[in-house]
This record gives C-alpha cells, sequence and structure tokens, in this order.
C-alpha cells in the first residue's frame, strides 16, 4: 500500500494517541468470553509475498490461510468475481478461516455511494455472501477525495446496509475526523448503524488515527515504512490492543501492510509473537520455522 508513504519515515512522530474520550464507553466492561484476534496480509499472490512460499508450492491461497487466521481482501475492489469464485475460496480455506473483503470501487470511487450504486452492491452481496460463515467483515475505502458535503450519501449507505453483514468504513479526506462536528456526526451514524469505524496507521497521515472505535470491533490498517520503527509502532500496537481487550472489545482486525509488501508476512510474525506473549494469546505465527531464519 502506497498510501501515506513518506521518504524519510525516521521523521515522523509514530506515537499512537490516546484513544477518542468515547471509546471506552463503547466497550463497556470486560467480557467473560475470549476476544476474537484476526491477523493478515492484504493479498496472497506470490508476485507480491516474495519468498513467503516454499519452493514447489502448488496453490497460493490453501498455503497461506494454514499460516494466518485471514485475509484483507482487496481483490475484491477491482472487479466484482462471481459467486462461484467466493465459493472455491471458501472450499480451499480452514474452517477458521475469516475473508475481508473491500467493497467495490464501483461503489466507491465510480458511483459514490450515489443512488446508482445500490444494485451494485446488491450484485457484489449476493456474490460475497457464498463465504458463508468465513466472511469476517466486508470493509468500505471511500476516495481521499470524497467529502462531507456528501454526507447524506453516507447516511443513507449506512441506514440501508443489511444490519445482518457486517460493515466497516475507511474515510481519507481529512474534514471527516478534523472537522469535529462532522465527526461527531459520523460517529454516531456509525454507532447507531452498528459500523465499524477503521483506523488507518500509515506514515504520512497522522490526522487519520481518530482512534475512535464505534462498535465492540477495531478494524486497523497497519502500513509500515520498510523502517526499523515498524517493529516499535507494532509493539505500542500490542499494549493498545491489550488495553481494549481488557476493556471489553470483542473482535480486532488488524492487517498488516507495507510499502514493499514482501515484508508483511515477517511484521506480521513478529506482531503475533508480541501478542501471544502480552495477551497470553496462541494465535499460529506464520510460516514459523522460515520466519525465525529472517528474523
Amino acid at each position: 500500500m502506497k498510501f501515506g508513504s513518506v521518504d524519510h519515515p525516521e521523521d515522523i512522530d509514530f506515537t499512537l494517541p490516546k484513544d477518542h474520550k468515547d471509546t471506552l464507553k463503547i466497550l463497556g466492561e470486560k467480557q467473560a468470553k475470549p476476544t476474537n484476534i484476526y491477523v493478515g496480509c492484504a493479498k496472497w499472490n506470490k508476485a507480491d509475498l516474495k519468498g513467503f512460499y516454499p519452493r514447489g508450492t502448488k496453490d497460493e491461497l490453501e498455503y497461506y490461510s494454514k499460516q494466518f487466521n485471514s485475509i484483507e481482501l482487496n481483490a475484491t475492489f477491482y472487479r466484482i468475481f462471481p459467486p462461484e469464485q467466493f465459493s472455491k475460496w471458501y472450499d480451499k480455506t480452514p474452517d477458521n478461516f475469516r475473508f475481508f473483503p473491500k467493497l467495490s470501487q464501483e461503489i466507491s470511487h465510480w458511483k459514490r455511494l450515489n443512488e446508482e450504486s445500490k444494485p451494485v452492491v446488491d450484485k457484489y452481496l449476493y456474490s460475497a455472501i457464498n463465504l458463508k460463515e468465513k466472511l469476517g467483515c466486508l470493509f468500505l475505502q471511500m476516495h481521499s477525495n470524497f467529502a462531507p458535503k456528501d454526507f447524506d450519501r453516507v447516511v443513507e449507505f449506512a441506514e440501508n446496509w443489511p444490519k445482518e453483514i457486517p460493515l466497516a468504513v475507511e474515510f481519507r479526506h481529512t474534514d471527516w475526523y478534523n472537522d469535529k462536528a462532522v465527526a461527531e456526526d459520523l460517529y454516531q451514524l456509525l454507532e447507531e448503524n452498528n459500523i465499524a469505524n477503521i483506523i488507518v496507521d500509515t506514515a504520512g497521515r497522522r490526522d487519520l488515527m481518530h482512534m475512535r472505535l464505534t462498535n465492540k470491533r477495531a478494524f486497523v490498517r497497519y502500513v509500515g515504512a520498510n523502517h526499523k520503527s515498524d517493529y516499535s509502532r507494532l509493539e505500542d500496537w500490542v499494549k493498545r490492543i491489550k488495553h481494549w481487550k481488557d476493556n471489553g472489545i470483542e473482535e480486532i482486525d488488524f492487517f498488516v501492510h507495507q510499502n514493499i509488501e514482501k515484508e508483511s508476512p515477517l511484521l506480521s510474525a513478529y506482531f503475533i509473537k508480541q501478542l501471544n506473549a502480552e495477551l497470553n494469546m496462541d494465535l499460529k505465527i506464520p510460516n514459523e520455522e522460515h520466519q525465525t531464519k529472517l528474523l
């Protein structure tokens, strides 16, 4: 992911902001049941994840899904796959695996949530539901020039979204979060419709670190800078996730990107090791023997 990349990451203050004052109100009290934590990459193809697959790997998804418990499925942004393709992905993956598909750019970037996007949403969902229980949470990523002047479109989209299908949204125009009045209206809308508010952690857009959860799902898109600070940043995220877990969060969906994607599995392995140690989890460390050699 090139979004928010910078030439000199060593000049960036990567300190995680404090939680928004209303985040703990959303989480509530500590829950008895365990928190579900999903960690994955954005893609599974060999061209991007160079060095991750053992020589002779015949099916990349089949191997990937035995190393990770989830995938941020960006391929579905570029075209709407037929139902049969989603069924094939379902059949290739273990029972505990989850897909987090991005909604089509036709919905978010071309039609920009207008009336004409409704049949496209229906077509997309008709296919995506073939993931059945392996459908983790769909997510909508709006163009960076999609501004609050079109808030009415967001309202209609959120209120008409089928409530039985989990959804998370990502806004990139700075005014969604830096205009306080707009931000509060947005948070209220997402809360009322049980939609997660995506947090993007990338070097060049620290303004998107709103740290405002709108339901008990934290959906984080982490973008490393191919710099040594990537590891300390992940350590800070482990501490924040522990805090959320201690205060009742139900699910963490954390997806690791890199400007050079081949390092994503390495960062993910490090992150999962830290989660296991700090949160007393037992998440599988992807390709552990190979990653240990790389570390």
